[in-house]
């Protein structure tokens, strides 16, 4: 089952990093290059903050309003991030996914960032444990 499959199994292991000096309009090509949800920010070696595609709108709508150029990275970022332990199960992750409404998380190992989760991660370890052992269906 779910509580059982840890993320670091499924993660994405050495996540494209994101530079909170970066421009918005490169961050976003980065996401759309990658084909990312977001990114971790990191400066020095810690993580900062996460970039999302939220946050390039959020980036270019104001440049849009106010007629500037669209900024940096740290300028839109997410600094509260949370963070998933490489240890903790599949069935947390997807509760954490489900409560904080993120596409994205980071995965760390003590303060070591150690790679990323998404959404379609945690779908990818549900087919898998269904390809090995069916779920069963319950009719309400």
């Amino acid at each position: 089952m779910l509580n059982t499959s840890q993320v670091r199994d499924y993660m994405i292991r050495d996540p494209f990093l994101l530079s909170p000096s970066m421009s918005v309009t490169d961050a976003i090509a980065v996401l759309l290059a990658q084909g990312l949800a977001g990114a971790p920010v990191v400066e020095q070696g810690r993580l900062v903050g996460m970039f999302s595609e939220s946050d390039g709108l959020k980036g270019a709508l104001d440049a849009g309003y106010h007629q500037t150029g669209i900024g940096l990275v740290a300028d839109y970022m997410s600094r509260e991030v949370n963070r998933l332990d490489c240890h903790a199960t599949v069935q947390e992750a997807a509760e954490m996914f489900l409560r904080n409404h993120r596409r994205c998380l980071p995965v760390v190992d003590g303060q070591r960032l150690v790679g990323q989760l998404s959404r379609c991660d945690i779908l990818r370890a549900v087919s898998a444990r269904a390809e090995s052992a069916p779920l069963e269906h319950t009719s309400n």
